[in-house]
């Protein structure tokens, strides 16, 4: 509680607290408008962090991934198209509501649960990071390369449809974190002959890439369509019945959400659907489901903002990203020379009493503007696409290129742009080769390392024991799909 009160006096600064108030805005708006989704924003916002301290970027991104999430129920609601992913799960009653002419308390609903769910993971975040952290602070070598494995792992066995693809995926990641100058042997590796990458392919470009241009092309490739939209004259705040009728299932929600938050590569929008299914098991209004049933809206909007801050969890203690956009966070506190895990608890207190205090924060703050703005942002997410998108591009060029000020940045963004609509078009999720850069450098240094300990014996690693667990939790990840469809058959 100390470290959350340091924060929130951190925040007290008046440029600390404009980042805050507008990274939440730009994160409500950005939910709101679909296709550009969190951690598109994120990426494409990362530039401008890169002139930022530490602190203030991470408070600044915080804020935009929180409000993200709270933002695409708004379009769920009013237009049935969700802003944003995690949002899918509130259209199925978000609607039905709105089209009956209850789209002010089914935004009331939405901002409410968000809100409690989003302060409840803070709440766990703050208590379960420094007991994670505390555990891991004994981790050696071994022990990280076991767990930065398991992180993958855990991306190609739950991560999306295709297991198999997503583990082709995370390792065409790790190879990338390959390229460029190896600090051990001295030996350039995969540069072909191009100065530009013997330092390695640098991260905001290639974010940039994956998730801002691969969309622009995906977007453009489809046929645009004009959305219905629920006149919205005002949003009301929940009333006391809707809100006993509810409150189960935001609390239920709520842990839920967090605790899958926490696990790598499931995220929100996994969390979302997980909970609108339990939602509607353990209500008395069953039937109502689909057709406009207010706990259809709380409780997935509860669990999709509650996993912001489980995400967070193993992020800051481990320095394994709990989601997307919070692999996309981390890539940008590496630029920054900031390695969250363990040491960032006594290294840098304040970085982490700023994250709790900023994510409290921007979830007050979008309850606020979500039940007195709302509209505003509906009619923001009906900006023509002719418009959206090449803003989107010039954006995108100028982030790329202004850290470095170098057109190769620029280069690699296209042709990451161009790769990662490829991989959208073959069913490849960009995600598990995020998750690859990311941890690819974490997987190397650390096998590396610990080889130099073992004298090359790979057999001494089966002498730690958390390194054997991790192992066996990781083969038991893999062979979870395996063992799916192998029970499937047999019970059919």
């Amino acid at each position: 509680m100390d470290a959350f009160l340091s924060g929130m006096a951190i925040l007290v600064d008046p440029y600390m607290l404009f980042l805050v108030v507008a990274g939440t805005v730009l994160g409500i708006v950005v939910g709101a408008l679909p296709g550009i989704s969190g951690s598109t924003t994120t990426a494409l916002l990362l530039p401008l962090t890169v002139t930022m301290t530490p602190v203030a970027a991470i408070a600044f991104l915080g804020a935009i991934y929180c409000a993200a999430n709270f933002g695409g129920s708004i379009t769920a609601i009013l237009i049935n198209t969700p802003g944003d992913p995690s949002a899918s799960a509130t259209a199925f009653d978000g609607y039905p509501l709105a089209a009956r002419g209850e789209a002010g308390r089914a935004l009331g609903i939405s901002a409410v649960a968000s809100a409690i769910g989003g302060i409840f993971s803070v709440f766990v975040l703050i208590v379960a990071a420094p007991l994670l952290a505390r555990m891991a602070y004994q981790f050696g070598p071994p022990e990280y390369f076991a767990l930065a494995v398991f992180g993958l792992s855990m991306v190609a066995a739950i991560g999306g449809d295709s297991p198999v693809k997503n583990l082709l995926a995370a390792t065409f990641g790790v190879l990338l974190a390959t390229i460029g100058l190896d600090l051990t042997t001295g030996v350039e590796r995969f540069t072909f002959g191009i100065y530009a990458l013997s330092d390695g392919i640098e991260f905001i470009p290639v974010l940039i890439g994956l998730f801002a241009i691969a969309e622009m092309l995906e977007q453009a490739a489809q046929r645009s369509t004009v959305q219905d939209y629920v006149r919205l004259k005002t949003v009301q705040l929940p009333s006391l019945a809707d809100f006993r009728k509810c409150a189960k299932a935001i609390m239920l929600s709520s842990g839920i959400g967090t605790f899958i938050g926490a696990l790598p590569a499931l995220g929100a929008t996994t969390a979302a659907l997980i909970c609108y299914n339990e939602t509607k098991r353990w209500s008395k209004h069953k039937e109502e489901f689909g057709r406009g049933a207010i706990e259809g809206v709380a409780g997935p909007e509860a669990a999709n903002n509650a996993a912001v801050g489980g995400a967070m969890v193993p992020t800051l203690a481990l320095g394994i990203p709990g989601s997307t956009t919070t692999a996309i966070i981390l890539a940008g506190l590496i630029v920054q020379g900031v390695r969250p895990g363990p040491h960032l608890f006594t290294e840098q207190p304040t970085l982490l009493y700023v994250v709790f205090s900023s994510m409290f924060a921007a979830n007050l703050l979008y309850l606020v503007m979500g039940l007195g703005a709302a509209k505003l942002f509906a009619r923001i997410a009906l900006v023509p696409a002719a418009f959206l998108w090449p803003s989107v591009f010039v954006l995108s060029v100028v982030g790329a290129y202004a850290p470095n000020q170098s057109m190769a940045d620029v280069w690699t963004m296209l042709v990451f742009g161009v790769l990662g609509f490829a991989l959208r078009r073959f069913g490849f999720s960009p995600a598990p080769l995020i998750m690859g850069l990311v941890l690819g450098k974490l997987v190397e240094e650390t096998l590396k390392q610990s080889l130099l300990i073992f004298d090359h014996n790979w057999l001494m690693f089966l002498s730690r024991p958390v390194v054997v667990v991790l192992f066996l939790i990781t083969a038991a990840g893999l062979s979870m799909p395996l063992m799916a469809r192998v029970w499937r058959r047999l019970r059919s």
